[in-house]
């Protein structure tokens, strides 16, 4: 299999409602070990996507969050991603979001092993379309994804402070 059959492969399968089920109680539990494991040097969805761990103080709780995501790297610098809160195409928006929009200046990106003190932004209006399309782009299986539900995918902007 080339790896642009394996892309397409992986693409058509994360779309399905299955896969939706299913992966957000194995993706993220295989990825927080290896992490851990690896001491952040190794992501397994990174394979095929890039990926960062995010660290956010809970919305409610203030004890800090963990969380592996896909994102995709803004820019030539390593310093912004954007953040799809896809959920994998479920009803809900993913917890994370929640705790980015209560504590935008307190998140920590593992990026390569590295920790770095972020600001996130929520996307709106036109900069929200612009980014969706780019992000529709990078993985087309957000479009399945927002298919399913009826909330808006949550788009944010994670930056250097």
């Amino acid at each position: 299999m080339t790896g642009t059959r394996g892309v397409r492969l992986v693409q058509r399968v994360s779309s399905t409602r299955a896969f939706a089920l299913i992966a957000p109680h194995v993706v993220p539990v295989l990825d927080r070990a290896v992490h851990r494991l690896t001491r952040g040097k190794v992501l397994l969805s990174a394979r095929m996507l890039p990926g960062l761990v995010l660290t956010v103080p809970g919305a409610r709780t203030g004890r800090p969050r963990t969380t592996p995501l896909a994102c995709m790297p803004e820019g030539e610098v390593e310093g912004a991603w954007i953040l799809v809160g896809s959920n994998f195409g479920r009803t809900g928006h993913p917890a994370w979001t929640a705790n980015l929009l209560a504590r935008p200046d307190a998140a920590v990106v593992n990026w390569r092993g590295r920790d770095i003190p972020v600001r996130a932004t929520l996307l709106e209006g036109e900069e929200r379309a612009r980014v969706w399309e780019a992000a529709l782009a990078f993985w087309p299986p957000y479009a399945a994804y927002q298919r399913r539900v009826e909330r808006q995918i949550r788009l944010f902007r994670v930056e250097r402070r």
